[in-house]
């Protein structure tokens, strides 16, 4: 019997369950609704506060949102481990050191409850800087899995995709 890869498994399943439950709500016409405000809140702050240290090249900060046990799952890319974020992350800022990196909210996010862990947070962002003395922009959906543990909220999982 064939062992199955965890990881791409549990990215599939993350990924096929946004894609299916976006899907429902556009089918059935229904809007994204608030069901936590104080919940959507907390994500959306730590949202910012993840992206506001990666457009300020702020790695400190930036590593202290993800997990130690995070898996960055990335359509454009590989699966990572928190140590080869880190590593990704020091690199892309270090290679731009002229051009500013600069991530922004397209639209809002989404939040979802996960009992007893966390939450789901769902939306699309914009990554722009300057390659070859031209602007470059994409627009990436995304997925983040929140877990809230000692007090402290940190991404356990990205998927990073629709590059």
């Amino acid at each position: 019997m064939k062992r199955i890869n965890v990881h791409f498994f549990s990215a599939t399943v993350l990924l096929l369950s946004s894609f299916v439950f976006s899907s429902a709500l556009k089918a059935q016409g229904k809007a994204y609704v608030i069901k936590d405000a104080e919940l959507y809140r907390t994500i959306a702050h730590m949202d910012s506060v993840c992206f506001d240290a990666f457009n300020a090249r702020d790695l400190k900060t930036l590593s202290s949102v993800f997990a130690e046990n995070v898996e960055f799952y990335n359509d454009g890319g590989k699966v990572t481990n928190y140590q080869q974020t880190m590593e990704s992350f020091k690199k892309m800022f270090a290679s731009n050191t002229a051009s500013p990196l600069k991530r922004t909210l397209v639209g809002n996010i989404e939040v979802y409850p996960l009992k007893d862990f966390g939450a789901i947070e769902v939306g699309v962002h914009q990554f722009t800087h300057v390659e070859n003395g031209k602007e470059e922009v994409g627009i990436f959906k995304f997925v983040q899995i929140w877990e809230l543990k000692d007090g402290a909220w940190k991404m356990t999982r990205v998927i990073s995709y629709d590059h």
